[in-house]
């Protein structure tokens, strides 16, 4: 077919009046009946790539597609091309008998350019018998990344797909995925048996979306204050669990936010309506898992969310690409703190230990980059394979706006790549961290490294900081992660060529979220507002002076978080206390006074405009949850027992638990620490907190050398906060 046909083709049937990047190529590869890989970014124009051929081909082009809400989509937006319904159906198990045999009908007739379906309804003999029997032009499948374990959304039944496309017809395929690592793409090629095929890989980069992650403190305030600032406007916010989707979407809507939720666990029925609903803009916000997205062609979604970090760099790519489709605005915001990655890696106990190992380096891969100082649109695309100047970035993510620190590394740099080379390029990151800063593991043991000369040779740093270090090696390619073996680290030809002639070198300083509170937080215009430094230092002396009067530990008073909300909200009276995070109506009626009245004189003599109109509704039925968790703590029952009846584990209790303590209500959990604490453990514990400066647990953990866990340090610290400060 000439391109002038494809360009009237596509003139004729879409209304555009020229192709977007490789689209010609593309079409013209699968007209000519040749196998076709397309890498494309989320945006980009995949669907026209298979719709177009289909439509001026003869026959029908059967595409895999893994959501029905997704086919049901595209099915709709094929059918406004055509006069004709029967241009376009799909074949799953929504379809009644009726339904499904009026599809086969218009095939037979020749009038179905595309079907449809879902990979598990080709797999069923009688739909396999039936396209035997008619004319496939080609087969597509889209979101092919599910072919591979690699990949973020790995589905088996997608791994079966070539031996059904052969017992079909011999005609060509078409592969396309918006999020393909160069792994991914080989897996996808081996398993369609199509490594014959022509690739067509655009850019991954997508220059109009601001990246930006957050501490994850106080989260539903940050987010609730980040979508005022978005008032009318579209965005999609993501949370891991529905338990979690669920209470959130509540939360906005009690704060005015016009949001609801999305899930598997809803019927069909409601998830479609709230779908539309997202679709027709009479609602601006959908709270979601996963479920929620893929393919969604939705153009002016201007934020993207997550709530929760995802579990692979591809799924949170894939996920924020649905923002700024139209090449608008579109924001990424993420809120991260490394217990959630913990919290994942329990989830892949019990699993093959391949599926394990997998699993681990990509939560390691996006734990990088939410941690890292170099430039988030750089992390992203070298994941992808591809290289990116940084200076290109304009400022588009939070690291290229608010650089970091930066020093002279070349000698850690020069040590880590002889330590790499010493042990024969045979471990992973979190080995050779440990064996930089002197730390003797089981593993480093075992392999008798702790007996190398070169152990410890970097010991003056800690493992974050070797970490950071490895993490900005690979970037700029002077070591190479390598996946067949689940993450050892090899030297490239550029690291060897360090070794032997070492220059310079700048390590960007790394955010630390390992516990530590930072002192940027989000304010109303959803980037940095750095902390009113000077009200936080008279605060602070206020704090210290109360505390000698009254012969108690500062942190008793009110914590350090509180502290420092107070410099962001400028509470000026008691009752405005009430709305910082940690204080209580106990706490602020004890010591909240002289507080107050300090923040109220510092308002005045600075003329500070306060956001009291940006406090945060908290939903009602929160406070039952509290009275239920402390009637349960009343009748002595097991945290675990407790935990188990509202569907949270013994780390989620104990952080409510403490949240009550902190507001100031006394919470008596004795019954369950004499039971899990030996007498003489708990007495100098307790001693520690009654004399220490900071209530802070790595401080505790630092001071008792590892002796005591953090569940232990947490439990002692809120029978003493429950005695001492209430």
């Amino acid at each position: 077919m000439a391109v002038l046909d494809l360009k009237d083709s596509l003139k004729t049937y879409f209304g555009f009046d020229s192709f977007k990047g490789s689209q010609e190529e593309i079409i013209q590869n699968v007209l000519d009946g040749g196998n076709t890989f397309v890498i494309m970014p989320t945006g980009g124009g995949k669907s026209m790539c298979y719709q177009l051929p289909a439509i001026i081909s003869e026959g029908t082009a059967v595409v895999v597609s893994p959501l029905i809400a997704l086919m049901k989509n595209q099915v709709d937006a094929m059918r406004h091309v055509s006069n004709d319904d029967s241009i376009a159906h799909f074949l799953n198990s929504s379809l009644t008998k009726t339904d499904a045999t009026r599809v086969r009908e218009d095939i037979v007739a020749g009038k179905t350019k595309l079907l449809y379906v879902a990979p598990e309804s080709l797999t069923k003999k009688e739909n396999i018998e039936f396209l035997t029997s008619v004319n496939i032009s080609f087969f597509a499948i889209d979101e092919a990344h599910c072919i591979s374990e690699w990949g973020h959304d790995f589905r088996p039944e997608y791994r079966r797909l070539r031996e059904i496309f052969e017992a079909i017809s011999n005609v060509p395929i078409i592969a396309l995925t918006a999020t393909a690592t160069p792994k991914v793409q080989t897996d996808i090629q081996k398993n369609l048996n199509m490594t014959d095929a022509k690739v067509f890989k655009s850019s991954f980069n997508r220059e109009n979306l601001y990246y930006e992650i957050f501490p994850k403190k106080d989260v539903e305030k940050q987010i609730i204050r980040y979508i005022r600032t978005k008032q009318g406007k579209s965005g999609i916010i993501y949370c891991l669990s529905r338990k979690k989707v669920e209470e959130l979407a509540e939360l906005l809507k009690v704060n005015g936010v016009n949001a609801l939720p999305y899930h598997a666990g809803l019927d069909a029925a409601t998830r479609a309506k709230h779908q539309d609903m997202f679709l027709m803009e009479d609602v601006d916000v959908i709270v979601a898992t996963i479920a929620f997205g893929m393919g969604i062609d939705k153009p002016d979604v201007r934020f993207v969310i997550h709530h929760d970090i995802p579990k692979s760099l591809e799924s949170y790519y894939q996920e924020t690409g649905r923002a700024g489709r139209d090449g608008g605005e579109g924001e990424c915001v993420a809120f991260y703190r490394y217990k959630d990655i913990e919290k994942l890696e329990k989830f892949l106990q019990g699993k093959p230990v391949a599926e394990q190992e997998i699993g681990r380096q990509l939560l390691n891969e996006i734990a990088s980059y939410a941690e890292t100082s170099v430039c988030r649109r750089k992390m992203i695309l070298h994941y992808f394979g591809e290289t990116f100047d940084e200076s290109n970035c304009n400022d588009m993510c939070d690291n290229c706006k608010n650089p970091r620190v930066k020093e002279e590394g070349k000698e850690y740099v020069l040590n880590l790549l002889k330590v790499v080379q010493e042990l024969k390029e045979t471990q992973r990151a979190k080995h050779y961290c440990s064996f930089l800063a002197g730390k003797v593991t089981s593993e480093i043991k075992a392999y008798k490294h702790d007996q190398s000369p070169l152990f410890g040779i970097g010991k003056e740093k800690d493992v974050h900081f070797w970490n950071a270090v490895i993490r900005q090696t690979v970037v700029t390619g002077l070591l190479s992660k390598d996946i067949e073996t689940y993450g050892v680290l090899k030297l490239t030809d550029a690291g060897k060529s360090f070794i032997k002639n070492p220059t310079s070198f700048e390590i960007i300083k790394e955010h630390d979220y390992l516990g530590t509170e930072d002192v940027v937080e989000t304010n109303t215009s959803g980037r940095n507002a750095v902390l009113d430094q000077e009200l936080y230092d008279q605060l602070i002396e206020l704090r210290k002076r109360i505390s000698k009067e009254k012969g108690i530990p500062p942190f008793v008073i009110f914590q350090e978080p509180s502290l420092r909300e107070m410099c962001f909200q400028y509470p000026t009276n008691v009752e405005e206390l009430t709305n910082i995070q940690g204080v209580g109506n106990g706490k602020a009626t004890r010591y909240g006074l002289p507080f107050a009245k300090l923040i109220k004189a510092y308002v005045e003599e600075n003329n500070i405009e306060r956001l009291q109109d940006m406090v945060v509704k908290s939903v009602v039925n929160k406070s039952g949850m509290k009275v239920q968790l402390i009637q349960n703590i009343d009748r002595k029952l097991p945290l675990e027992d407790i935990g188990r009846a509202q569907g949270k584990d013994v780390d989620e209790v104990i952080s409510e638990i403490e949240s009550i303590v902190q507001s100031g209500t006394k919470v008596n959990i004795n019954y369950y620490i004499d039971d899990v604490i030996d007498e003489e453990v708990q007495e100098e514990i307790y001693e520690y907190f009654a004399e220490a400066e900071t209530d802070d647990l790595n401080v505790a953990y630092d001071e008792f050398e590892g002796d005591y866990t953090e569940e232990e340090l947490r439990l002692m610290r809120i029978k003493f906060m429950s005695e001492m400060a209430n």
